[in-house]
């Protein structure tokens, strides 16, 4: 049986328990940083009752197991490994935190809170209520092992889940491609699956072994900013240098583009019929692609009529004619403007030959 002091003692640390019990309930989910404090403030004082009455939380002794002062004891040591666990879940929520980790990225938060609990309560159970914890663990472990082969998939969700949040290849609110196409931002990740909101303003659900596998860009990094290359074939009418320097003149004056760094033309090929060219600019983010190429697109048609410049039509739109031997052999796009300057195969033909091909 106690004494007076350790009873006493015990009392004490059983009504703080209680009482910061109460008070962490009473103070909210949304005030984090409240119950944080409440919690240490709690258990920093249930701790000290025990060092001043010299009570081991993880030692039990033969004269506390008797009457009222074993059930005080008892009661004690749980409240004080319950606010020891709470303590150190505040704890890690107040570093994810401060962090600025978004909310849905709770997978981590997660995996901390659930090895606290399971060390926590094994611990109880050893400390408090004497039980054998290797025969437990051994009986856990088969049991872990049949339930393992139950949720083989879930599993295998799971801890691809956790080795996405450790190798960090994306962030919520990061926009990603994937392989084979699917393309939005990240909107949350959990134990199982990892979800990506589309442009089509969709939820795309992947499953976070099917994600593991499959190659991902993430566009987000190292910042939004994100490069865009449009293709145009002009007319070999003018000089290369003029029609790249009106091809500049367009992303000039596109207001939806980046100017830092500024964008580029770059000349890739010419032939007789037109000057191939790449107009490289970079926009603000993936979803800025469609507007940008949208006004580069309308100007580049208003500076073309305005510096008689003419697009040329597509290599696949070309009309071909066999030609007799000694005779010039021309190609020439149907409607080229140059059509006027260079003979029309269907013209220099055999009236029977165009006949023919009509």
């Amino acid at each position: 049986m106690f004494g007076d002091h350790h009873s006493f003692a015990l009392a004490l640390i059983n009504s703080l328990g209680l009482a910061g019990i109460i008070v962490w309930h009473l103070q909210g989910r949304r005030r984090p940083l409240a119950r944080l404090i409440v919690q240490i403030l709690f258990f920093a004082g249930m701790s000290a009752v025990l060092g001043v009455s010299a009570i081991l939380p993880y030692r039990i002794e033969a004269a506390q197991l008797d009457g009222i002062a074993a059930f005080l004891a008892m009661s004690a040591r749980v409240l004080w490994w319950t606010h020891l666990a709470w303590a150190m879940i505040g704890l890690v929520r107040l570093y994810i935190l401060l962090r600025g980790t978004p909310k849905d990225a709770h997978l981590p938060q997660d995996l901390l809170v659930s090895v606290v609990y399971l060390t926590v309560a094994l611990s109880i159970m050893a400390f408090v209520f004497g039980a054998p914890i290797g025969t437990l663990v051994a009986t856990s472990g088969v049991v872990a092992i049949i339930v393992g082969l139950a949720l083989q998939n879930t599993l295998g969700d799971v801890f691809s889940g956790i080795a996405l949040t450790l190798g960090r290849p994306y962030a919520i609110g990061d926009w990603v491609v994937l392989s084979d196409g699917t393309e939005g931002r990240i909107v949350e990740t959990n134990w199982r699956a990892t979800h990506l909101l589309t442009g089509a303003h969709n939820v795309a659900i992947l499953p976070n072994s099917v994600l593991a596998k499959v190659g991902l860009t993430n566009l987000s990094r190292p910042d939004e900013s994100h490069g865009v290359t449009l293709t145009v074939r002009i007319a070999a009418t003018s000089a290369p240098h003029v029609i790249e320097g009106v091809l500049r003149t367009v992303l000039q004056a596109c207001e939806r583009i980046v100017k830092e760094p500024p964008p580029a033309v770059a000349l890739k090929a010419i032939d007789a019929v037109a000057v191939e060219a790449d107009l490289l600019f970079r926009v603000a983010s993936p979803a800025s692609r469609i507007p940008a190429t949208n006004e580069v697109i309308d100007l580049l048609h208003h500076h073309c009529r305005a510096d008689r410049l003419c697009l040329a039509m597509p290599p696949q739109s070309y009309l071909y004619a066999p030609h007799a031997p000694g005779e010039r052999s021309d190609t020439v796009p149907a409607g080229s403007p140059s059509a006027g300057a260079v003979q029309h195969p269907l013209e220099a033909a055999p009236p029977q030959l165009s006949r023919n091909l009509l």
